[in-house]
């Protein structure tokens, strides 16, 4: 979706094995695919008044470089890292580097799964965190977000 005047724009950034949805541990996930959740975001954000760029990468090189790209170009960035935000210092780095507001989503509760995932690197600087609540908790980010862009604006 294109940025308008009138429409903030709103990064959302999803990182490894995301493009699985729906068919990798849908016990897990859920059924839906990311072409779903990007319908959803897409409908959440033409009704909150947002214009949203959605991306999906399996490279956490790639995934850094989009953050930079936002930073003086977007009002907030809501990001799904799925398995870096266990392992990457380098995406929280970029994200503190970018200083927009940051909401953290997960499809699965992270604090009720293995250990190893209940530390986030993203936590540490994010904004907000929505976990446990399936792909709605996209649309709740999007929610929160554009509150925050119309209390910081």
């Amino acid at each position: 979706m294109q940025q308008s005047a009138k429409m903030p724009l709103v990064a959302v950034l999803n990182g490894p094995n995301l493009n699985m949805l729906g068919l990798r541990q849908p016990e897990v996930y859920g059924r839906a695919t990311l072409d779903d959740v990007e319908a959803l975001c897409a409908e959440t954000a033409e009704r909150l008044g947002l214009a949203i760029d959605f991306r999906q990468t399996n490279g956490e090189g790639e995934l850094i470089s989009w953050v930079h790209e936002f930073r003086g170009h977007a009002g907030g960035i809501i990001i799904n890292p799925a398995g870096y935000s266990h392992t990457s210092v380098a995406l929280l780095d970029a994200l503190m580097a970018v200083e927009l507001p940051v909401i953290e989503v997960h499809i699965s509760n992270i604090h009720k799964r293995e250990e190893f995932r209940h530390h986030s690197y993203v936590s540490r600087m994010a904004t907000g965190v929505i976990c446990g609540l399936g792909i709605r908790g996209y649309a709740l980010a999007l929610t929160a977000m554009a509150d925050l862009l119309e209390d910081a604006g």
